[in-house]
């Protein structure tokens, strides 16, 4: 017989990984509504002025590069973003509901979401070694192994 979780700590825990991708959809959907009011002035004009008002060189590496993404931005299908942060902000509500309400189907898919974004983050942290990159990849390596090891533990003791 299986031995039994705790489930205190179980649903807190849950409850918590909830919390935190709530609050990812949330800030992407504040995010996305700021950026759509850029996009409806000369994103271009707003980047060189904010480059100025800090007192930054726009020929400079980073102030160029942030230039360059504002111009591709600018060039964005409205649409096409509209719905692709429609879709991430419904992917994180879903999760986040079945994950409070401790439905295995959250747990599938946060474990699953969460895994898909581990190449890219050590990547990221392989080409830009950096304490907050590690840290990111280090806790979606830790959410996506405690869902997982909560998936096994629930097939083998019978929780569906």
């Amino acid at each position: 017989m299986p031995r039994k979780s705790h489930p205190v700590a179980r649903r807190r825990a849950l409850r918590t990984i909830a919390v935190f991708e709530a609050v990812k959809g949330v800030a992407a959907l504040a995010a996305s509504l700021g950026l759509l009011r850029l996009l409806r002035h000369d994103l271009h004009r707003v980047v060189v002025d904010f480059i100025g008002h800090l007192g930054l060189d726009p020929t400079d590496r980073y102030p160029s590069m942030v230039l360059q993404y504002a111009d591709l931005l600018a060039g964005t299908n409205v649409i096409s973003l509209v719905l692709l942060v429609t879709g991430y902000v419904l992917l994180r509500s879903f999760e986040a509901y079945g994950l409070w309400h401790e439905r295995a189907w959250g747990e599938w898919l946060g474990a699953l979401s969460g895994a898909l974004y581990i190449p890219f983050e050590l990547r990221h942290v392989m080409l830009h070694p950096h304490l907050v990159g590690a840290a990111v990849l280090g806790l979606n390596v830790l959410i996506v192994a405690f869902l997982a090891h909560q998936l096994w533990r629930g097939r083998h003791s019978g929780r569906s």
